[in-house]
């Protein structure tokens, strides 16, 4: 199931396995909205500067609460200073692959390949 989204993956080994996803953002925008793909990643909007990792806060927020997650249950694993980063999460394949299947339901972004 996580194959068929290229912005997912598992990383590393039985049993500290995680579910990481990969992210493009795009800071100061006026709303905090998925726009699509870009190379592999989910295209974000986030309307946060970055800066000193208010960016960074805002969108861990906002995953956490897209994904119905505790904010705990979302690390930034790389890509503090950078427009690309990759998040791990606390939460079933199953579950964010549901949500972005969602995405695709609603129009938000289309089925990859795009």
């Amino acid at each position: 199931m996580v194959a068929a989204w290229p912005c997912l993956r598992m990383e590393g080994k039985a049993p500290r396995q995680r579910l990481v996803i990969d992210l493009s953002i795009a800071p100061n925008a006026k709303r905090t909205e998925v726009v699509g793909w870009h190379d592999g990643a989910l295209r974000v909007r986030l309307a946060a500067q970055p800066v000193d990792g208010a960016a960074n806060d805002a969108l861990r927020r906002w995953l956490a609460t897209e994904l119905k997650l505790a904010q705990s249950g979302v690390e930034l694993v790389r890509g503090a200073t950078a427009r690309r980063k990759q998040w791990a999460l606390d939460s079933p394949a199953e579950h964010v692959c549901h949500w972005l299947e969602g995405l695709v339901q609603s129009g938000l972004i289309t089925p990859w390949p795009p």
